[in-house]
């Protein structure tokens, strides 16, 4: 993974996108912190489809989500 300061990924941006897309994740830093990665758009979508579903998801779902939660409680 390679650091890129933001005035030469600004400069650079074609080199900056090609990277990304050859060599996997690029880091982009401000005034000498990591600031922002650059990453293939297969890449984002797959860790957007693995993260945790918001609250909003789950009322929204068409079905329960009980996880193999049993479904009765006995009294």
């Amino acid at each position: 993974m390679r650091h890129w300061q933001l005035q030469e990924a600004k400069a650079k941006f074609s080199a900056f996108l090609n990277a990304s897309l050859t060599e996997g994740p690029q880091i982009v830093t401000k005034r000498g912190l990591e600031a922002a990665v650059l990453v293939r758009i297969d890449h984002w979508r797959a860790l957007q489809a693995r993260r945790a579903p918001s609250l909003k998801d789950l009322l929204l779902a068409a079905e329960p989500r009980n996880d193999g939660l049993a479904s009765s409680r006995s009294r």
